[in-house]
């Protein structure tokens, strides 16, 4: 396959704000606009759907299905590495049902090729796919949140199952309750990032593997779009929202933007890397560790 990236995601048919489980959600407004927000929904999707295709990435769908809203979000599903995928431990219960469609959607992957081993993590260990568990090609690790959703101990977890390094971070403010709402890191080295999302502590280990010249503090206005909920492809930077300074500093690093508007899905938390989720990461030897190789 020639692809730029390949995608795993799924069709927002039965998408809507039913319960609520982040401070984002509110199932009372969303009734009193559901026809057209189901109808906004859709074009929103298939907008993305439509912009990483024409980065040349291929896109594998999940199918939908009934009283699974947030089914959607196929960042969720797992974390994947080296045609490895560690299935998602959900902690609400309104989500766990979601483990067994995405478990049969990696069997049907794994039985075509793409995927080439599905785990389950051990004992009762709570983690949220790429959610809380996000990939830095340039470092050779993930980076791993922590905190409302997914467990701490989930670091040590992921790093002996997949063999690579993990940093965690906890968050502490709840409108980035996973990871990917506040931190990303970008294809040539840089990192976007939410300072407000993270303890002291975290933010120093971000400080400590992030030369000063790679971080790019995001501005409150634009987290608060979940700005940082973004997709790379190669030097494209794919996000529902991009304030105007925000944009001169990524193109002053080389990244083209693409903006495409996903409000209906920021109404339950969500943006672009919440509703896409990278099938073809891989590790790789000699890769830039920690603050000295970066700077």
């Amino acid at each position: 396959m020639n692809a730029t990236a390949h995608f795993l995601m799924c069709r927002p048919d039965y998408f809507a704000v039913n319960y609520t489980i982040n401070p984002w959600m509110n199932p009372e407004s969303w009734a009193q606009q559901s026809k057209v927000l189901v109808d906004a929904s859709q074009r929103e999707w298939t907008a993305l759907h439509r912009a990483l295709a024409g980065l040349g990435a291929a896109i594998e769908l999940v199918p939908p299905a009934p009283r699974l809203p947030d089914l959607v979000f196929t960042a969720n599903a797992a974390a994947v590495l080296n045609r490895t995928a560690v299935l998602a431990r959900f902690r609400h219960p309104e989500r766990r049902g979601e483990e067994e469609p995405y478990e049969r959607g990696f069997r049907a992957l794994q039985a075509r090729g793409i995927i080439d081993y599905v785990e389950t993590l051990p004992g009762n260990v709570i983690l949220e796919g790429a959610g809380d568990c996000v990939w830095d090609r340039i470092r050779n690790m993930y980076w791993m949140g922590y905190g409302p959703r997914s467990d701490r101990d989930a670091a040590p977890v992921i790093r002996d199952m997949l063999n690579v390094d993990t940093v965690p971070l906890e968050l502490v403010d709840p409108r980035f309750y996973h990871l990917d709402t506040a931190l990303c890191p970008l294809t040539r080295g840089e990192v976007m990032f939410v300072p407000a999302a993270f303890t002291p502590e975290g933010l120093a280990r971000i400080y400590e593997r992030v030369a000063p010249a790679l971080r790019i503090e995001v501005p409150m206005e634009d987290a608060c779009q979940l700005s940082a909920n973004a997709v790379c492809v190669g030097d494209t930077v794919v996000m529902s929202h991009c304030g105007d300074n925000l944009r001169r500093r990524l193109s002053e690093r080389g990244y083209h933007v693409i903006t495409t508007p996903l409000p209906s899905f920021l109404r339950s938390g969500g943006s672009a890397f919440c509703l896409t989720l990278r099938l073809d990461l891989r590790s790789q030897s000699g890769a830039m560790q920690g603050s000295a190789a970066v700077a």
